[in-house]
């Protein structure tokens, strides 16, 4: 062991006697360097989303592998319980998954031909027996999943299932922890998703647990994710293979952002069977947490997935300890859930003075922050002071009785007011020559990049998109004229829908597409080539029927509205969800006219059409017209003007403009916009055509290329666009 053993940020992991004695502990190798990262850039949190009910203490403890002499004994539990009952702890965090084994009787680990070794001294359920005497003293009991993505080589998990281990860059497939030599499941892996999700399901099922509890284990050390799975998962979505810096920024982004989407659908697992379970989690501190182990907890936090956070923090030095918890993660996240810090109190072979305990205790306790214990038989049995002496000092430190309720757990919304997610140049399916597309989850399917249409209304995917959720089928067939001239025809259905990390607050209204085809106005529609459908996110609020624009019933403020921030097509433009007095800032504001209201859509319509646009066209009679309307497309690679007459166009002749005829679109104090039409990159061509059944003498819709020299607002509840120039 290293002399400074605390400042390693791991819990240190004993194995049992008996059978796998021969399972020793190996010496710690090294002390990892800390560096820092930034946080989150693409969240910007509520500063207080404070709950309704007072905060609840944690006072807790873990129960390792190294007390199971204690745990496998009825009566030695019923001693250890009622002693920390007496001194006030509440809550008791079992170990049930550790070194690739349940330490219950699970059937999902049997099925596998995995064996349980972990009876009590009666034969019975360990696990079992711990919850129920935890009950009666009215303690809370919360299943420790210790292990995580982590288990032995040589376990028979790691030896049966080969495909479900990843490996770094030169093939190894092993890394020195805190508890030996380990090997790592792949997070990524729809298989091992599943045996992860079955698993902590049967213990929140079989037990009625109050919860579950993961710790830094569930993660991946940065170093991996290059096995051959991976590899061609990341290379398929992003187009290029992983990068041999395993710490390139946007290497660690994706990987990062996998473990939360696998976390979000494993909350969701245990909320269907337990709606009030505590889904806790104890990492390290976030700056290590994610840059070295892919674990992006605060955004888990921030996401409403976890109930319950206990940061390890151990540390000999009370400064190094107080810098620690004092950290703006660390304050952001008791401001929303219970908040502890995780607080070594000793090990066999290296005690730790009541005095230190007490100090940090007490500076946690001053920051309104809870304590857990690392581990239960080291506060008292393993320790420099008699016990007696101990036990009264941890009764000075919780003189009074701190109950926690489970009853109080209710689901949470996300906790930040805006969140940038990406827009990807490329689509899942039926690639376009250019566009912004988003990634969108239909009945809880894969994600899916649709294109991003800031013209139209709705949902549209093809029927492979959707998962497995139940969706909600209406038979109602609805058609719909794209502004492109693309006329598509489907079924209206209700589904879930998750925009990046995001869920819609309920069932949405979504078009299953069957069929497209163009009208005969616009024959050259992107209908035309048959390519698959790739499927469209209309995000305009000019909505006619169903199906509406989905944003509408995102949770909280992130419903209030969104920017488009292009960026030439580069993997940096962003969709940015919820409006903010900060984010509102710079922008240029028009008025939008306000529609009837229909009943079956949600929130104000707007006419989405900006009135007295002016239009010059260099070589033609089109002079600062100042009687256009124009809509904001992204969704058109080609822009467009319609005239609804021939006259009006003067000189010009339907078809392509000419470089010769640049073009400029403005609106007093609001835009100046004006470029030389041709082909740059293939997107800024624009056309003319004549459309007698215009309502309105001209239109002009913008297309993409507007959007790479403007960030543009949409405001749904002031009926507002805004316009902020990039130039």
């Amino acid at each position: 062991m290293l002399t400074n053993l605390f400042s390693i940020p791991k819990k240190v992991l004993f194995v049992l006697q008996g059978w796998w004695s021969i399972k020793r502990l190996l010496p710690i190798l090294f002390t990892l360097s800390f560096a820092t990262v930034l946080l989150l850039q693409n969240l910007t949190p509520v500063t207080a989303q404070l709950p309704q009910s007072p905060r609840q203490e944690i006072r807790g403890v873990w129960l390792t592998n190294n007390d199971f002499n204690i745990l496998r004994n009825r009566t030695k539990v019923q001693e250890t319980l009622t002693q920390l009952r007496r001194l006030n702890f509440n809550t008791v965090y079992p170990v049930v998954w550790n070194d690739g084994y349940a330490k219950f009787p699970s059937a999902v680990t049997q099925r596998m031909g995995i064996p349980y070794f972990f009876k009590g001294t009666e034969g019975q359920d360990v696990i079992a027996d711990i919850i129920s005497q935890a009950r009666s003293q009215g303690l809370l009991a919360i299943p420790w999943f210790e292990f995580g993505f982590m288990a032995p080589l040589t376990s028979e998990l790691a030896s049966e299932h080969p495909n479900w281990l990843t490996q770094k860059q030169d093939g190894t497939q092993t890394s020195i922890s805190a508890a030996g030599e380990v090997a790592w499941l792949n997070p990524f892996h729809p298989e091992v998703q599943q045996f992860i999700t079955d698993l902590v399901v049967e213990i929140i099922t079989k037990y009625n647990a109050d919860g579950i509890q993961f710790d830094d284990h569930m993660s991946l050390p940065v170093d991996f994710g290059y096995d051959k799975y991976t590899i061609n998962l990341y290379t398929q979505e992003t187009g290029s293979p992983p990068p041999p810096n395993p710490q390139a920024q946007a290497w660690i982004k994706w990987r990062a952002d996998k473990i939360t989407a696998f976390m979000v659908q494993l909350n969701q697992a245990v909320k269907a069977r337990k709606p009030n379970a505590i889904f806790a989690v104890s990492p390290n501190y976030y700056d290590f947490a994610y840059k070295l182990q892919l674990q992006d907890w605060l955004n888990w936090v921030r996401l409403g997935v976890v109930d319950e956070l206990v940061v390890q923090v151990y540390r000999n030095d009370l400064e190094s300890f107080s810098t620690q918890i004092t950290r703006p993660e660390i304050i952001e996240t008791q401001q929303l859930i219970p908040t502890g810090i995780g607080i070594m109190t000793g090990l066999r072979n290296r005690q730790v003075s009541m005095s230190q305990i007490q100090s940090q205790v007490r500076a946690a306790q001053g920051r309104g922050l809870g304590a857990v214990f690392f581990y239960y038989e080291s506060l008292w049995d393993y320790a420099p002071e008699p016990v007696a002496q101990r036990q009264t000092a941890f009764q000075q430190l919780f003189p009074n009785l701190a109950r926690r309720d489970t009853s109080q757990v209710t689901a949470r919304k996300p906790s930040f007011d805006t969140i940038s997610v990406p827009l990807y140049p490329r689509g899942s399916v039926g690639q376009r020559q250019r566009g912004y597309f988003l990634e969108v989850a239909v009945a809880n399917g894969q994600p899916r990049r649709v294109l991003v249409d800031t013209g139209s209304a709705g949902l549209r995917v093809p029927r492979e998109f959707l998962g497995n959720a139940p969706i909600n089928r209406t038979g109602q067939v609805v058609r719909e004229v794209l502004s492109d001239g693309t006329r598509i025809e489907g079924e209206i259905v209700y589904a879930n829908v998750r925009i990046g990390l995001i869920a819609t607050e309920e069932p949405v209204p979504v078009q299953v597409v069957t069929s497209r085809q163009c009208i005969p106005q616009k024959p050259n529609c992107s209908a035309k080539t048959n390519t698959p459908f790739s499927g469209i996110i209309g995000v305009n609020y000019s909505e006619r029927t169903l199906p509406y624009n989905p944003l509408r019933k995102l949770p909280g403020n992130l419903s209030n509205g969104f920017i488009v921030t292009g960026d030439r097509g580069s993997n940096n433009s962003r969709l940015i969800l919820g409006l903010t007095p900060q984010n509102r800032g710079g922008f240029n504001i028009a008025a939008l006219n306000q529609q009837p209201v229909i009943d079956s859509i949600p929130g104000n319509r707007w006419d989405s059409r900006l009135n007295g646009v002016c239009l010059t066209i260099a070589g033609s009679s089109m002079k600062n017209t100042c009687n256009a309307r124009m809509v904001m497309d992204t969704s058109v690679s080609s822009s467009f003007i319609d005239f609804k007459s021939a006259p009006l166009m003067g000189k010009l002749k339907p078809g392509r403009l000419g470089p010769n005829n640049t073009l400029k679109l403005s609106i007093p104090r609001i835009l100046d916009y004006s470029l030389a039409p041709g082909n740059r990159d293939g997107f800024n061509i624009w056309n003319i055509n004549v459309l007698r059944q215009l309502e309105q003498p001209i239109i002009v819709n913008s297309g993409i290329a507007f959007f790479d020299r403007y960030d543009v607002l949409f405001d749904p509840v002031n009926g507002q666009q805004g316009f902020r120039s990039r130039s």
